[in-house]
């Protein structure tokens, strides 16, 4: 195992019902505002709960933050808050929200370009403002982690930042919060919660078996329950497994004392940025292709993966391998999620755009090796159409 510092202050309040402890989680006398995305938390009744909640404090919304949160709109909540004098900032919705809350609160105290707050990767906050969370789609994680990925629509820059000042004080986690979302974003919330643990869990072994074993238990709880939870959208039991697994795939945990790679990420990210697919669209189609270019640098762990994940174990180790990958992106299309650009109408011609993007970004050493760099990269796209 390798060594490691793990840290994470977030408090959560899992279950339903809980939003009504907002007014013992929020500091007394704060000046709040409220982050949200678009009308969905508005006709699901869920923001005026909130503000139910917090009716003995002074509140001010500020909605519309994009899906991929854009640097554009959030610099507007920052001026929000300095015009009215907030000091606290509440996020209601999924990881777009939460990110970009995190990216308000940073930006707050920055010094000059807010911009470099997210081109330093997070590494120039030095303080932040309190913030709190209310979970209404379970997939990034950004609930309970201290990272968070920006868009600037200007020059379809998608980066992502981290620093241990971004850690939200609290989350309420209440599962019945995602009854009414729509199948994609549930299918997408699967797909991503299941790419997080991949990222650190399919590298090379380190001997970390607690790790390898609690990363493997939430790929199949996410097996078990995806297609079922898409079927069954207000079963809460399915829901609040599939919200809990999300939160576990990305709080730090499962990602002590391993090595990381998260080359899908990147590369998706570039997708997402040049052809507005979404997030976890973009891992489904690179995720298979990443797993079969690299499978002989990866080969003792897709084993594994194999193995203990999808119990396939042929004599022909080779075969047990491709099954496993082939597994892989079936899972993914049982969700309703595609698993290549030409299914998007994307052809080799994005190819080299994104390898700029890439390198424009100093992203030409990727993986947990290094060594996925823009030649590697290319290939995988090329496997990915």
């Amino acid at each position: 195992m390798l060594n490691f510092d793990f840290y994470n202050p977030t408090n959560i309040i899992f279950g339903k019902g809980q939003v009504a402890q907002l007014s013992n989680l929020v500091p007394k006398g704060a000046r709040i505002l409220i982050t949200y995305g678009g009308n969905s938390a508005k006709s699901s009744g869920t923001l005026k709960e909130v503000q139910d909640a917090l009716k003995d404090y002074e509140v001010m919304l500020f909605g519309g933050i994009e899906p991929n949160p854009r640097f554009e709109t959030l610099i507007k909540a920052v001026e929000v808050i300095k015009n009215n004098n907030l000091d606290f900032i509440l996020a209601v919705g999924g990881g777009s929200v939460i990110d970009g809350t995190k990216f308000i609160a940073a930006a707050y105290y920055a010094d000059g370009d807010p911009w470099g707050i997210v081109a330093s990767f997070g590494q120039s906050v030095r303080k932040a403002l309190p913030y709190g969370a209310i979970l209404t789609l379970p997939a990034t994680g950004s609930e309970m982690n201290n990272g968070g990925v920006i868009t600037r629509a200007s020059d379809n820059t998608k980066l992502p930042m981290m620093n241990r000042l971004l850690y939200p004080r609290f989350s309420i986690l209440d599962p019945t919060k995602s009854y009414t979302l729509p199948t994609k974003q549930l299918a997408n919330g699967v797909v991503d919660a299941y790419v997080h643990v991949i990222e650190q869990y399919l590298t090379y072994p380190v001997n970390a078996h607690v790790q390898d074993r609690f990363s493997e238990g939430i790929l199949q709880t996410l097996i078990e329950i995806g297609p079922a939870v898409i079927n069954n959208p207000k079963d809460y039991e399915l829901q609040a497994n599939l919200m809990w697994c999300a939160t576990m795939a990305l709080n730090g945990l499962i990602g002590a004392g391993v090595p990381h790679d998260w080359a899908t990420h990147m590369l998706g990210h570039e997708i997402t940025a040049l052809h507005g697919l979404d997030h976890a669209q973009t891992l489904a189609i690179v995720l298979p292709s990443m797993l079969q270019h690299r499978k002989k640098r990866k080969r003792d762990k897709l084993l594994q993966y194999a193995r203990r994940v999808w119990n396939i174990n042929h004599e022909d180790e080779e075969k047990t391998i491709d099954e496993a990958i082939e597994k892989t992106r079936n899972f993914f299309t049982s969700l309703g999620v595609k698993t290549s650009l030409s299914e998007y109408q994307l052809g080799p011609e994005i190819i080299e755009p994104i390898l700029t993007q890439l390198e424009e970004h100093h992203m030409t050493k990727l993986g947990e090796h290094n060594d996925v760099t823009p030649d590697v990269c290319r290939k995988i796209l090329q496997l990915s159409m």
